[in-house]
């Protein structure tokens, strides 16, 4: 493997040592305090956790698991919160799975702006479905990210699919 250095790019990453913690709610915050799981997609909410579509989704099916709790980090997460995250990705592959049929999934967390955290101050996890080809020259060249289906019609799609299966947490009141 052919290696590129870049030793401009310690320049730019030295900016952002002195860069002060964001503070406040968080927009999974906000999203958990304000309810309309619809307008947000947020498709289940559980004793601990919520798990909603990615509003700018890698692939078509791109949830997030998001604890109620405002935490930077893992080591923060309850045992209780890390199962009920669990479980939730758990249940959420099967969901995927019957409805999009991929062909594998990444499943993770991106810890700090740095390891690509959009929301870096609430931890969340990613379940991507990933089909054999999904990679292709679109994001390289033209900076564009194809979406196979549109996101009411796939959340609609979810939420029929987790009322079929038995192993799904119905949503609490």
């Amino acid at each position: 493997m052919e290696r590129l250095f870049s030793p401009w790019r310690s320049r730019y990453i030295a900016t952002f040592k002195n860069e002060a913690p964001r503070s406040g709610e968080s927009l999974f915050t906000r999203i958990i305090r304000e309810r309309d799981d619809a307008r947000n997609l947020v498709l289940q909410r559980r004793k601990t956790c919520m798990v909603m579509m990615n509003l700018y989704p890698y692939n078509s099916g791109h949830l997030m698991i998001v604890p109620y709790r405002q935490l930077a980090g893992m080591q923060e997460l309850t045992v209780a919160e890390n199962a009920d995250i669990m479980n939730a990705a758990g249940e959420m592959i099967g969901v995927l799975t019957a409805v999009l049929k991929p062909h594998g999934f990444n499943f993770g967390a991106n810890l700090g702006r740095a390891a690509g955290a959009g929301v870096d101050d609430h931890i969340h996890f990613h379940i991507v479905p990933r089909w054999n080809g999904d990679t292709n020259f679109m994001p390289v060249l033209g900076e564009v990210k194809v979406v196979s289906e549109e996101m009411r019609s796939l959340y609609k799609k979810l939420k029929a699919a987790m009322k079929k299966r038995p192993t799904v947490l119905r949503r609490r009141k």
